[in-house]
């Protein structure tokens, strides 16, 4: 699973979203994304039945534990590290719910961004259509990959997932 974890966090990291979509380039922005792109990941699983079960619980579990690392890394101590976890597996699940009513065909993508990735931020719309763009490509190129495929974490179309 570390393959599909580095290749969510690489693609995460594109420059695209905090230039072109203008996603704040901090501790925040960069957990909005990688947490955004994991939840796109996580619903691909779902789609895919039980034996995705596995490789999503492995996937969520290398999630808490780059999320404790990071934290520790930046000086947040034990007794409020799992506080702090929680929080982020919450909104992590928020996403989840979000991008799974927003990716219907009656959703509303742009508002699931608003709220979750720019948090109500004053941000032009072109840069909004550009994360909402974004983000319909990414779960778009999700659909194609089979169970097998997307547990390898290849490249899409010459970028890393």
């Amino acid at each position: 699973m570390m393959p599909l974890y580095n290749a969510i966090v690489a693609a995460a990291r594109l420059p695209h979203w905090y230039l072109d979509g203008r996603v704040p380039d901090t501790l925040d922005g960069r957990f909005d994304m990688v947490s955004s792109l994991l939840a796109l990941v996580l619903l691909r699983l779902e789609a895919l039945g039980d034996a995705a079960r596995e490789p999503a619980a492995r996937l969520t579990e290398l999630f808490i534990s780059d999320m404790d690392g990071q934290l520790r890394q930046h000086g947040i101590g034990d007794l409020v590290v799992g506080k702090h976890v929680g929080r982020m597996m919450s909104q992590l699940g928020g996403r989840l719910s979000a991008y799974r009513d927003a990716l219907t065909a009656d959703g509303d993508l742009g508002g699931a961004i608003e709220r979750n990735i720019h948090r109500g931020a004053d941000v032009p719309e072109t840069a909004k259509a550009h994360v909402e763009a974004g983000l319909r490509a990414f779960a778009a190129a999700l659909e194609q990959r089979d169970l097998a495929t997307l547990v390898a974490g290849a490249p899409l179309s010459g970028e890393t997932l």
